[in-house]
Parts: C-alpha cells; structure tokens; sequence
C-alpha cells in the first residue's frame, strides 16, 4: 500500500469524497446530524446518505450547505477552494491509522468502480430485454 504524500490535500478529490468534505466541515463547525439536517430542512437519515456517499443532495441543498457550513460549493464538490483546513495531528505518528484510512479509501474507490460497471451491466441487460440491440 502506498504512503500518504506529505502535501497531500486532505479533503482533495482523490483523497476524500463529497461525504467526506461534507462531514468534516459539519465536524469543523461543531455541528450534530440531527442540527445540520434540520437547518437545511432534511431527515438526518437523507444527511447520513449524504455523508455515507449514498445519495447526493439536489443543488438548493448544496447551496445551502455551502452557506451553513462557510466552505465554497466547489469546495464540497472537489475539495478545491476555501473549505476546512485538514485535521490536526501528524498520521505518521499513527502508522495503523494511516494505513486503516488508505484501506478504506481503496475499498471506497473499488465499491466505486463495481458501482458504475453495474450500473452499465444492468443498462445492457434492460436493453436486451426490452429487445433493443446491446
């Protein structure tokens, strides 16, 4: 497994996912679930499929986070632009960490791929039995 980069972005988009920003900048603030979702008008279990990277909010939402939370939309998006700064504490203290969190990460990126080749599967699957031509 590779090592995190020293200038590695925290909340980049190759490092953290929409979820991800959304929950650290949640966390930055000192916000609950339950407080974001009921400034933003949402159930807590639609912010939790938010932050689990289950769903994602329509763009009044997002803008609306943006707000709340004091990070920019392309921020939440990308993780480019102003946003939270990464957490405190150096991960190479805490090798075990730094290793759970790039496990994660990968299984993260694999269950994405897996996603969209299913998604593609089940697409030419409803054509062949719609009779179209795959």
């Amino acid at each position: 497994m590779d090592d995190i980069p020293q200038d590695e972005n925290w909340f980049s988009e190759e490092a953290a996912t929409f979820g991800d920003r959304l929950a650290g900048a949640r966390e930055a603030i000192g916000l609950s679930q339950d407080d974001l979702a009921r400034r933003i008008g949402v159930k807590v279990k639609t912010l939790r499929g938010w932050e689990d990277d289950l769903n994602e909010p329509r763009a009044n939402k997002l803008q609306m986070l943006s707000g709340i939370l004091n990070v920019s939309l392309r921020w939440l998006l990308t993780g480019e632009g102003d946003g939270v700064a990464e957490p405190t504490g150096n991960l190479d203290d805490l090798p075990e960490v730094r290793d759970l969190l790039l496990e994660i990460r990968d299984i993260k990126s694999q269950m994405s791929r897996s996603a969209d080749q299913l998604g593609r599967l089940e697409k030419r699957l409803r054509k062949r039995l719609e009779g179209g031509v795959v």
